[in-house]
Formats: C-alpha cells, structure tokens, sequence
C-alpha cells in the first residue's frame, strides 16, 4: 500500500500530513532525537554494547594520552557505529511498519543491509580502535 505525500502550507511552513509529530521548534526537535537515544538505548542490545566499547575505547585513548587527532578519530569511528545502529532500528521499525507480520524478500534485504552496514562499520572500529591503541599500550607497557 503506498501512501501519497501529503502536505500542507501553514504560515509558509509545509507541514506533513500523517507524520507522528512534526517539531514546532529547536527545543522540541532535541526532545525528538532524545526519545530516539533512549529508545534505541533502552530496547537495543547491540546498541548498548557499541555505547559501552565506544566508552571504553574513548576512555583507553584518553588513559594512553592519544593526540588530539587520534582522538577525534576515534569518536568519529565510535560515532559512525552508533549513527549506523540508530539507522538500522529506524529501517527495521519502517519495514516492519509497512509489511507487519508478513514476509517479503525486499524486506529482509534491506533489514539484512542495513544490519550489514552496521558489521562493517563495526569491525572498521574495531581495527581502527587497535591501530590506534596497540601501540600506546605496549609503549606503556614498556615503560615509555
């Protein structure tokens, strides 16, 4: 069933028609994305668990007195994994929003990529977090 866009003009804004909530304001689009973080946080697992090794490679980096630049490459790295995540919950709640109960193979391909997309970015992580914190281990490990 496809669903037309609908929109309105109100006081020059275009306003959708049929979307849960549209944000009035700044204030209220923070409200928005809060809710989608604590929801994602609260009913995701592997959510949690890239927040928790996020912090945990972020503390380690700061621990081993990254540079800056080190640094910033690793929130960036954690941050692309936890961007992935909330965009993998987003299509798997559109998908099954629009089919329920049934199944369809265009739906478990894009469930199957968007999940796909997150192993990726996952295991780049991964390596980028060793890359950068293997040796700032062993130098202190060594005594350096």
């Amino acid at each position: 069933m496809e669903l037309p866009e609908l929109s309105v003009a109100r006081q020059g804004r275009s306003v959708r028609i049929g979307a849960y909530k549209v944000a009035r304001d700044l204030p209220a689009s923070f409200r928005y994305a809060a809710q989608g973080l604590a929801f994602a946080f609260g009913s995701q697992r592997n959510f949690r668990l890239h927040v928790f090794l996020g912090s945990a490679a972020l503390g380690a980096g700061v621990i081993f007195g990254l540079s800056t630049i080190k640094l910033g490459v690793l929130v960036l790295t954690v941050a692309a994994v936890l961007v992935l995540e909330l965009l993998n919950t987003a299509i798997e709640a559109v998908v099954d929003l629009a089919i329920g109960r049934r199944f369809h193979h265009l739906a478990r391909i894009a469930k199957d990529c968007a999940a796909a997309a997150v192993l990726v970015a996952a295991i780049s992580s991964l390596l980028i977090a060793l890359l950068l914190l293997v040796p700032a281990l062993v130098e202190r490990l060594a005594g350096g």
